[in-house]
């Protein structure tokens, strides 16, 4: 029966080509990370505002899209999707203009 693994074998090294992108991958990978974690920070800010809007009572039209936008940016917020957060404080913000 033959071996499954050959334990002899030379891992595969990457070319230079390979080594430029893996090195340009993890740069923008450390450059998101702030950026990341801004938009949490905004997001449960925003959050927090669109509440504080909605316990003002405003008229009815701007009270429906404030709920609708403080829905979508706590669901967004549970699954990580911080940038759609935003877009839903985005929406709220609009509401109120």
């Amino acid at each position: 029966m033959p071996a499954v693994h050959d334990l002899d074998a030379r891992p595969a090294s990457l070319s230079p080509d390979g080594k430029r992108v893996l090195a340009g991958a993890l740069l923008l990978g450390a450059l998101a990370t702030p950026a990341f974690a801004d938009d949490k920070a905004d997001c449960a800010a925003g959050i927090t505002m669109i509440q504080g809007e909605l316990a003002k009572n405003p008229a009815e039209p701007v009270l429906a899209k404030l709920k609708r936008a403080l829905k979508n940016a706590e669901r967004e917020q549970r699954e990580g999707e911080f940038d759609e957060c935003m877009d839903a404080v985005g929406d709220a913000k609009r509401a109120l203009k």
